[in-house]
């Protein structure tokens, strides 16, 4: 979810990453139309003319691994106009939508203040909610929303650390899945979480459900493990394509060590992906049948090199923010 524009030309700067480094890329045009910083604010015409512009350049990219669609960014700083259009606009190039819901009990409260609707029903009643709908967090649906997502399609994303870091509160992850709702795994960005760890998001989301629950059955390694893949695979439009290891899908691969102090003996494969693997045990990616990293070694650019260039710019940052040095680790 890409929701800051400065200049205009960080759409491309992120996208032109992506494509250099060979990774799968669905980048989320985040935008807000009122109720909002001035600054960030768009009109309609600037949401529909600025993503269309990058969808043009970008959408389809790289043999396919980079696309773009339209996420309104939160529903009290989105019109009912700008969502029908910019969905509808997605829509007319391939993509989908993606849109924070019902991430905090406050706006929801706001919703049903404002439109007399909870998150999901005012979706719907926009014709946007639909299989190409990715809804984050989605901490507070009710049962009659559950229901509704299950019905439409749509798929949500969750993000079990973020959620514990702002304190928003616990998703109904397995009602939804009872319910037969599809559920995506995701680290969400590092201004609510730090780090981009989806072997951390996996344990988590495990863990917490057991304890909010105070049942230590109640979510699976193999619960995370889905939603970790297949269910990512879904919410990016590629649930035949790719998510799985079957004969026809394409090769996104992450092979992992685990002879590892941290994870050995291994006494279920499953359980030894969710508890106990972390980033340090990946041995090799694929991507799109392209190796892009081999033995632990990054092949598509030189990361010691990437980190001190972004240590630098965040040194650069700060000082001209007012705001001292961060630490440094050279």
């Amino acid at each position: 979810h890409q929701y800051l524009h400065p200049g205009g030309a960080h759409d491309d700067a992120v996208l032109e990453t992506a494509d250099r480094l060979g990774v799968r890329l669905l980048l989320a045009r985040g935008w807000a139309d009122r109720n909002y910083e001035p600054r960030l604010t768009e009109t309609v015409p600037e949401v529909l003319e600025r993503t269309s512009a990058v969808a043009r350049r970008w959408h389809g990219a790289g043999d396919g691994r980079i696309r773009v669609e339209t996420a309104p960014l939160i529903p009290w700083g989105c019109s009912d106009e700008a969502v029908r259009a910019a969905t509808a606009a997605s829509r007319s190039w391939g993509a989908g939508m993606h849109v924070h819901c019902a991430e905090t009990a406050v706006e929801v409260e706001m919703n049903l203040q404002e439109r007399g609707m909870r998150h999901v029903h005012w979706l719907d009643s926009l014709g946007v909610l639909g299989p190409d709908t990715q809804l984050a967090h989605s901490v507070w649906l009710d049962s009659d929303e559950i229901d509704l997502v299950a019905a439409r399609g749509a798929t949500v994303v969750h993000c079990p650390v973020s959620n514990m870091y702002l304190a928003s509160g616990v998703a109904p992850i397995p009602e939804m899945l009872r319910r037969g709702v599809s559920v995506a795994l995701a680290s969400d960005g590092p201004g609510s979480n730090n780090r981009q760890d989806l072997f951390e998001a996996m344990k988590v989301a495990v863990l917490l459900q057991k304890v909010h629950h105070l049942d230590p059955v109640i979510l699976q390694p193999e619960h995370a493990l889905h939603m970790a893949t297949r269910g990512g695979a879904r919410a990016a439009g590629l649930g035949d394509r790719i998510g799985a290891i079957e004969a026809g899908r394409l090769a996104d691969l992450v092979v992992v060590d685990l002879n590892s102090v941290f994870v050995a003996p291994v006494h279920r494969v499953v359980s030894a992906l969710v508890f106990n693997v972390t980033p340090r045990e990946v041995r090799h990616v694929v991507v799109d049948g392209r190796l892009v990293m081999r033995d632990r070694d990054l092949l598509v650019a030189d990361e010691q090199a990437e980190l001190r260039a972004a240590v630098q710019c965040c040194r650069e940052l700060f000082e001209r923010a007012g705001l001292g040095q961060p630490l440094r680790l050279d």
